[in-house]
């Protein structure tokens, strides 16, 4: 995801319940710039927002939202589509970027100027152009995922890869934990910039390599091999996508830690996981979404 600086564009809000609003969301991701949902208070409806370049077709946005309904079972709701004004979205998310702890985890911006806890594997990172900055529930439940791996295995030496790195946080945050080589790969060249960056603010380019490429289908020509962990904080759709081909680059007893679906998307996730004999061994949640970690075959 990117954030971009003086963006104006338009925005397409909806309301539709809890299990409904998954749907809404891919409904409209082919159509958006970016999608995104919350509670608007507890026990009532969810709040769907897409965000667009510029004005969306009426006839495309209210297909869109019909075969969601009609998906769903629920009655079609209505939706309103207003301009949103030009604002300086990145200077604003710098502005209330605050340091994140999160298990050993200390994620705190550049311009940072406070000591670390103690014994905190620190990594500075600014809210930029590419989405990661610890705040969010995915990345947090990510970090946490890691770091409990990282305890039960602190002399492990796995092969890592971050699949979708965006700002390369999870990818960083591995090679803090283990003196390993890590690769992050991401479709969007944005992405693998500001990753390399971040690699090098961290001093971590030494065990860093930042590819952009279409995910899976990019590591034959990395020559890559198998990997003992895959980290992927992407989408629910795209996670089932490409259930088979993480299946075949995780190595035996490699343990993959997926994240950017929502609780209830969980159950489809995990259905084609399954289905790629990926065995689940925890999940967390946080905000309505969630992070699974689940394991193929044994331990070695």
């Amino acid at each position: 995801m990117t954030v971009i600086a003086g963006f104006s564009g338009w925005v397409l809000e909806l309301e539709a319940s809890e299990d409904a609003a998954p749907t809404y969301m891919e409904a409209l991701e082919g159509l958006a710039i970016a999608v995104s949902c919350h509670e608007i208070v507890e026990g009532a409806p969810w709040r769907v927002e897409a965000i667009f370049g510029q004005e969306p077709a009426h006839g495309a946005v209210a297909a869109a939202v019909a075969l969601a309904a009609a998906a769903t079972g629920t009655r079609e709701p209505d939706f309103v589509v207003r301009p949103l004004p030009a604002r300086d979205w990145l200077a604003e998310n710098r502005a209330s970027f605050k340091p994140v702890r999160v298990g050993r985890f200390f994620v705190h911006p550049t311009h940072f100027a406070g000591v670390p806890p103690a014994g905190a594997r620190a990594l500075a990172l600014d809210a930029a152009t590419a989405f990661g900055s610890g705040e969010h529930g995915t990345t947090r439940g990510c970090l946490l995922a890691l770091d409990a791996l990282t305890r039960r295995r602190p002399r492990w030496r796995p092969r890592v890869l971050d699949m979708g790195c965006g700002s390369g946080i999870l990818a960083l945050a591995a090679a803090r934990a283990w003196p390993v080589r890590v690769l992050a790969v991401d479709i969007d060249p944005e992405a693998v910039r500001v990753t390399a960056e971040n690699a090098r603010i961290n001093r971590l380019s030494a065990q860093m390599a930042s590819v952009c490429g279409n995910g899976f289908a990019a590591l034959p020509g990395l020559r890559a091999g198998r990997f003992d962990v895959i980290l992927a904080n992407i989408l629910a759709r795209p996670l089932q996508a490409m259930a088979p081909a993480l299946a075949r680059r995780l190595a035996p007893g490699g343990t993959a830690i997926l994240s950017g679906l929502l609780v209830h998307q969980e159950a489809q996730v995990l259905a084609a996981c399954r289905a790629q004999n990926l065995a689940l061994l925890h999940r967390i949640r946080f905000d309505g979404w969630s992070t699974l970690v689940l394991r193929r075959g044994q331990t070695p």
